[in-house]
């Protein structure tokens, strides 16, 4: 709806606004003034959030909500949570906010400029006020139309059980004092997969997921049509694409907001009430040096978990701009076309990401210099062996654009330069440790250690006569100084893990003295526990660790970056001593184990074909998408948990089974069968080589058991003529039962009634056959599981 200033003068002349100071709402015919910003606030009914101007620069401001102040000063720029007009300030005189007669909120600048408007119109007595959610509503007083409402025009920023949809998208302030639109979205794309996107001023890529992978081997599913995710109250997120996370701090009652950050991250900040600080409970991208446009063009970006991110030029560039790092840095010197001219340096451990000119397999390095020669544009090349494919690569680039310094980069960058130009690695690494260090906050919450506490006691009363500046000397001095200690450890490991660590104090309260067992294996006993948090979690007791607490801190990092709806979710971790405990989340319906044995067996044909689906899933995520090469090595129905909708989580992996993708054939880290009798395949047996097909069998066992209702475990290892023979009973009584012409029906546990899908569980009956074939070779990947279950999931819709 347009106003021009003639019409806006009228309606003001017509009908007198009313101010307010400190209102519930505004009606037709009041006002909000940029003058009395401190005072003329709309504030939600129990206080949480209030809505007005807020100022963004001198004379300069916006009209905002943001969580409420203990103080009358201006709002924190981390309490704000929306504005209206991000991208045109007004001017701060003169400038307000009107709720017009016509039923339109209008954002007037000084000179009576239209800056924002709500485009609404309607006759009825309307009401303008502030939910205690943070949600700014226009609604009839009489009835329950809501004509506008800020939840449907977020920011930056999500609000608990405020929804992203596919009409919405969350945009970055440009920095954090600088809150016009920024590079970075969050939003849902056309394949209904939750993106993040950078959209610089001259490229734009996706960088999470990885565009490389499609969307099933991010566990993502995009056969979803209804593009909705939200975080809940409790600190738990969830999307239809079956993106899910649980904040550190997840069911604890507190104040929470996910934020798309001016870095290009997406975090989630938590606090107790308003008197407390933001604190990080979760961010998406652990290594932020993967987000794209971060440092600009010509830099290289470097990551340490203790102190963030690192932006430095690449050698023989400089800083464009010392205030703005995202802008890159510039060359020192002239490009030459002259291939005799043209001379390149080393960088191991260098990537620089996109924006190839050419890509080439199997070239020799000579023609691969020789291509970026040929090229006048050509800045640098990239060369890589693949040594799981057994190719060279080679990359030649346009532009020196995501620079990444990462030791876990196997490849090579060659720079291009000028002859006579001495740049080198060691001036680079001088000149970048001068010109930049952008640094990631990092406040995680972190319960004090006790002899922390009763250590700066014991400091206080010792140097309670001394001058107070020499007090707080000698406090920054011990806290530097405690970066070495096991409490810094404990800082970085919780920062590093993403999850938190219990003392063995703390866990051994919350199991009752490790009095409530409820499943034991090889690695250890499972006690059922309840967290300080109230929480209830499953604390698995390991056996006594024969590995150090490094080495077990490094295994569980692992398990931190994982992340799939399928698996169990770990909340923390103990290693103190001897003792290594792991804290997962609590799944009310058991395992698999227990459902199928149960008399009131409850898993219908449709609840068994989800939950093999389910772990299909989880199992080609393990397999084929980490970057370390998980083998689970113990399938069996025990291990496959269930939530409140019967959903499967798998538990009990990676501790002892992590490997590199190098060495997937090779079972020398197998220094002992693993795995549980029944379920086992026949590599343990004839001391075969272990892949991932072992687990292919364990899960094709763990099938028939579902579908057949029948216990697998009854298994004989026999000598026959002198040689080992291997048979499974239950294995050799399907393939039996396999050649009458109703087969799947004679095998069906009778739990699961006549009203069946007869073709989904022939289908179920032949994955499972497949997968539990002696030859390992002919058995499918989990990856093709998935496919079959879900290509005939569709068929028989």
């Amino acid at each position: 709806m347009a106003y021009t200033i003639s019409h806006i003068l009228v309606v003001m002349l017509l009908f007198p606004f009313q101010c307010s100071s400190s209102v519930s709402s505004l009606i037709k015919g009041s006002s909000l003034s940029v003058e009395k910003h401190t005072e003329d606030v709309i504030v939600s009914s129990k206080g949480t959030f209030s809505a007005g101007f807020y100022q963004i620069g001198d004379n300069a401001f916006s009209f905002a909500i943001w969580f409420t102040e203990m103080t009358n000063q201006s709002p924190d720029p981390a309490n704000i949570v929306w504005m209206a007009n991000r991208e045109q300030p007004v001017n701060g005189k003169h400038s307000k906010l009107f709720l017009l007669n016509t039923g339109n909120i209008l954002l007037l600048d000084a000179g009576q400029h239209n800056t924002w408007s709500s485009n609404t119109a309607s006759n009825a007595s309307l009401e303008l006020y502030l939910k205690e959610d943070g949600n700014l509503v226009l609604r009839e007083l009489q009835g329950t139309t809501i004509l506008w409402q800020s939840y449907d025009f977020p920011t930056n920023t999500l609000l608990p059980n405020q929804p992203l949809t596919r009409y919405i998208k969350l945009v970055s302030s440009k920095s954090q004092s600088n809150h016009s639109s920024g590079f970075y979205k969050f939003f849902f794309d056309d394949n209904n997969v939750i993106r993040l996107n950078y959209d610089g001023p001259d490229v734009s890529s996706t960088y999470w997921p990885p565009a490389l992978l499609l969307s099933w081997q991010a566990g993502r599913s995009n056969y979803n049509s209804s593009r909705i995710a939200l975080l809940d109250s409790l600190g738990k997120f969830i999307s239809s694409d079956n993106y899910i996370f649980s904040t550190y701090d997840y069911g604890m009652v507190m104040q929470r907001k996910l934020t798309m950050d001016s870095d290009g991250n997406v975090r989630v900040y938590s606090r107790k009430n308003l008197s407390a600080n933001w604190h990080v409970s979760w961010q998406v991208i652990p290594d932020t040096c993967i987000i794209h446009g971060v440092c600009g063009e010509n830099s290289t970006c470097s990551y340490d978990p203790k102190k963030g991110k690192k932006c430095s030029c690449l050698p023989g560039y400089k800083v464009k701009n010392h205030n703005d790092f995202s802008s890159g840095c510039e060359p020192m010197f002239d490009f030459t076309c002259n291939r005799s001219e043209s001379t390149f340096l080393k960088l191991n451990g260098f990537e620089l990401y996109g924006y190839d000119s050419n890509f080439v397999q199997n070239s020799t390095y000579k023609n691969c210099e020789s291509l970026c020669l040929q090229d006048c544009n050509c800045t640098a090349f990239q060369y890589s062996y693949e040594e799981g494919q057994n190719i060279f690569k080679c990359y030649t680039k346009l532009q020196l654009l995501n620079g990444r310094h990462s030791p876990s980069f196997v490849g090579t960058t060659y720079l291009r330069f000028p002859k006579g130009n001495n740049f080198s690695k060691e001036e680079y690494m001088s000149v970048a440790d001068r010109v930049c260090s952008v640094q990631l906050h990092k406040d995680y919450v972190i319960k004090p250690t006790s002899h922390l506490v009763r250590f700066f006691l014991w400091l206080s009363i010792t140097i309670g006569g001394l001058e107070s500046f020499f007090f707080v000397a000698v406090c920054g001095f011990l806290i530097k100084t405690k970066k070495n200690s096991s409490g810094d450890q404990h800082n970085y490991h919780h920062v590093l893990l993403g999850f938190r660590r219990y003392s063995y104090s703390e866990l051994k309260i919350a199991t009752k003295n490790f009095s409530n067992e409820i499943g034991r294996g090889g690695g250890g006993i499972v006690y059922r526990g309840t967290l300080p948090d109230q929480r209830h979690a499953a604390i698995k007791r390991l056996n006594e660790a024969k590995q150090g607490e490094g080495e077990f801190l490094a295994e569980v990092s692992i398990i931190g970056r994982l992340n799939h709806m399928n698996l169990i979710d770990m909340w923390g971790y103990c290693a103190e001593g001897k003792h290594r405990l792991l804290v997962y989340e609590y799944m009310e319906n058991g395992s698999l184990a227990e459902n199928l044995s149960s008399k009131t067996n409850t898993l219908d044909w449709s609840k068994r074909y989800d939950i093999a689906l389910g772990t299909a899933k989880v199992l080609a995520y393990l397999h084929e998408e980490c970057l370390e090469w998980i083998l689970h090595c113990d399938i069996k129905p025990q291990n496959i948990l269930l939530d409140s909708n019967f959903h499967p989580k798998l538990a009990d992996f990676g501790l002892s089974k992590l490997k590199t993708r190098n060495s997937l054939n090779n079972n020398s880290e197998f220094s002992m069968i693993r795995g549980t009798r029944g379920y086992m395949a026949p590599e343990w047996i004839f001391n075969l080589p272990i892949t991932s097909k072992v687990d292919v069998y364990g899960y094709g066992v763990v099938l028939l058991e579902m579908i057949t209702g029948k216990s697998p475990t009854m298994m004989n290892i026999e000598d026959v003529d002198g040689e080992m023979a291997y048979n499974g009973r239950l294995i050799t009584w399907v393939r039996e039962k396999k050649r009458s012409t109703c087969w799947v029906e004679e095998i069906m546990d009778p739990a699961m009634g006549t009203n069946c899908d007869l073709n989904k569980m022939e289908v179920l009956a032949k994955v499972a056959l497949d997968c539990v074939e002696e030859d390992r070779d002919i058995r499918p990947n989990m990856s093709q599981v998935v496919e079959k279950l879900q290509s005939n999931e569709r068929v028989f819709e």
